[in-house]
């Protein structure tokens, strides 16, 4: 199987005053396409920072970050940028939808940000509502959506652009159980059927049971 996102021994670490903090110590870690990866870990632990660098928005101290077979060393702002447009879907604990966007332009402005043509963003976005139980919400605003179908639109959004990778913080966070269940399910639904990766950063777990795997954080390193 193809390996999607790689990181390799990867150390970051911030100063503080006159002293160094190590966050992650020297981590590595894979996961292949078809593959649903959770990552645990206590507050304070890196989950955040393992997800930016994941996410090619922090650059590590030392070590490697691959996505997608493409090394991340070396590669301009710009050229980045293009790299998280094309290649990463982003997920957060509230779903960050542009409140003044109704939901099926939330995903034909993430379309025209990677140059999708008109016809093809209209036939992705109605496809992936159908598909996560949204498309008679493709004309409300965030404010009229419940928790669960914020998020739903957030998974729609993410995978808009077809992405090789899925970083989801905490995406269950502001849900309650039978919401949560159903988000989660959704995003495993998604790997599966799409052949893509997905890593999420998690304190539920009840939700568990739908991942390939379970990794810890501590003290800098994935077990």
């Amino acid at each position: 199987m193809t390996t999607m996102l790689k990181l390799n021994r990867v150390t970051r670490t911030f100063g503080d005053g006159d002293s160094t903090i190590t966050i992650l110590d020297e981590l590595s870690f894979e996961v292949k396409e078809g593959e649903f990866v959770a990552v645990l870990g206590p507050s304070g632990s890196g989950k955040s920072t393992f997800l930016s660098i994941a996410g090619a928005l922090l650059t590590p101290t030392s070590g490697e970050v691959t996505i997608n077979g493409r090394t991340l060393a070396g590669l301009n702002g710009r050229e980045l940028s293009d790299l998280r447009l094309r290649e990463i879907g982003f997920m957060f604990q509230s779903a960050n939808l542009v409140p003044y966007l109704k939901v099926e332009e939330q995903l034909q402005f993430v379309a025209r940000l990677a140059g999708m043509n008109k016809r093809e963003a209209r036939r992705r976005a109605d496809e992936l509502l159908e598909r996560l139980g949204l498309r008679h919400r493709a004309g409300f605003y965030p404010e009229k959506l419940s928790g669960g179908e914020k998020q739903r639109a957030a998974i729609a959004r993410a995978w808009m652009n077809q992405p090789s990778i899925l970083l989801a913080d905490e995406p269950t966070a502001s849900l309650d159980a039978a919401r949560g269940d159903t988000v989660v399910r959704m995003i495993a639904n998604e790997v599966k059927a799409q052949r893509k990766a997905a890593v999420m950063v998690t304190h539920d777990e009840r939700m568990l049971h739908y991942c390939d795997r379970v990794l810890h954080l501590q003290d800098g390193k994935l077990v």
